[in-house]
């Protein structure tokens, strides 16, 4: 069964971090592109970074560049988001997506999504 499950969210104070994971089951992280998304109270759902496929490049959203890191952990089937110096307006849920085969990131964004997790929620507020 295929699955994506996120974790680490929570409640952090303007300029802290948070760590988020996406943990995936039934398929190889390491064949997919692999995109966080994020959605806001009242906005819609937006990229934040992307992450090609087997060691490929990574690209991210004007506002979180220079704080925010993908990655992943090949050897735990586990994609990551290092959020850093966080913002009152990072407060969303986020999103792992994860795109079919052969699909790369156009942008911060995958160019197709075949699978999303259920989201994590960060809140920053002191």
């Amino acid at each position: 069964q295929l699955q994506l499950v996120e974790s680490g969210g929570g409640l952090v104070q303007p300029g802290g971090s948070l760590r988020l994971s996406c943990a995936a089951s039934g398929f190889i992280l390491d064949y997919r592109t692999i995109g966080w998304f994020r959605q806001a109270p009242g906005k819609e759902r937006e990229g934040v970074a992307c992450i090609n496929n087997r060691g490929g490049g990574t690209n991210y959203a004007d506002s979180v560049k220079g704080r925010f890191t993908i990655s992943r952990d090949n050897a735990k089937n586990t994609v990551y988001l290092q959020m850093n110096s966080l913002k009152v307006e990072d407060t969303a849920v986020y999103y792992c997506a994860v795109a079919p085969l052969y699909s790369y990131c156009s942008g911060y964004v995958p160019e197709n999504v075949a699978y999303w997790g259920k989201g994590t929620l960060v809140t920053v507020s002191s």
